[in-house]
């Protein structure tokens, strides 16, 4: 049998994570290198005492130098009516015109919290770790919100689905 290359490892590895069922998120931060958000689908509960969640992010994203400069995140997990927001903060939408689409706040830590969010969890991260093309990013929670909204927007086989 012949081994695969590199290249379609990837590619394997990838289309099986397409299968994979996830929420999808905004990321904010804001502090002293600004204002900045992505959407996520890579973030997940670690332990509940103390709160931690861990987030993904891509080095060579837009984003990387403002998340790991300010120190803090806001993860807001979004409901099926906020699919364009998504949208915005997946693509390449300058920043200005990202945070003009939706209602923000802030708690402790000052990082953008979208209204009407599901849920939404302010973070001071803790620490980074390297993982290949991303950073893994565990953070306290030191702040939730819990949303109204009763459907979820999830991404699945490449595209978006409501639960």
């Amino acid at each position: 049998m012949e081994s695969k290359t590199a290249e379609q490892r990837s590619l394997d590895y990838r289309n099986a994570m397409s299968q994979l069922a996830g929420a999808v998120n905004i990321v904010t931060t804001d502090g002293p290198e600004g204002r900045a958000g992505f959407a996520a689908t890579a973030v997940c509960s670690v332990s509940d005492n103390p709160p931690t969640l861990l987030v993904c992010l891509n080095k060579n994203s837009s984003t990387y130098r403002f998340v790991v400069g300010n120190g803090v995140i806001s993860v807001n997990t979004l409901s099926a009516d906020q699919e364009p927001l998504s949208n915005l903060f997946g693509g390449k939408t300058p920043t200005d015109m990202r945070f003009a689409a939706g209602e923000w706040k802030t708690l402790e830590t000052g990082s953008p919290v979208l209204a009407g969010a599901l849920c939404s969890f302010d973070c001071r991260i803790r620490t980074i770790h390297d993982g290949g093309t991303h950073d893994i990013l565990v953070c306290d929670v030191l702040e939730t919100v819990a949303g109204e909204g009763e459907e979820a927007l999830i991404y699945f086989k490449r595209g978006y689905r409501q639960l």
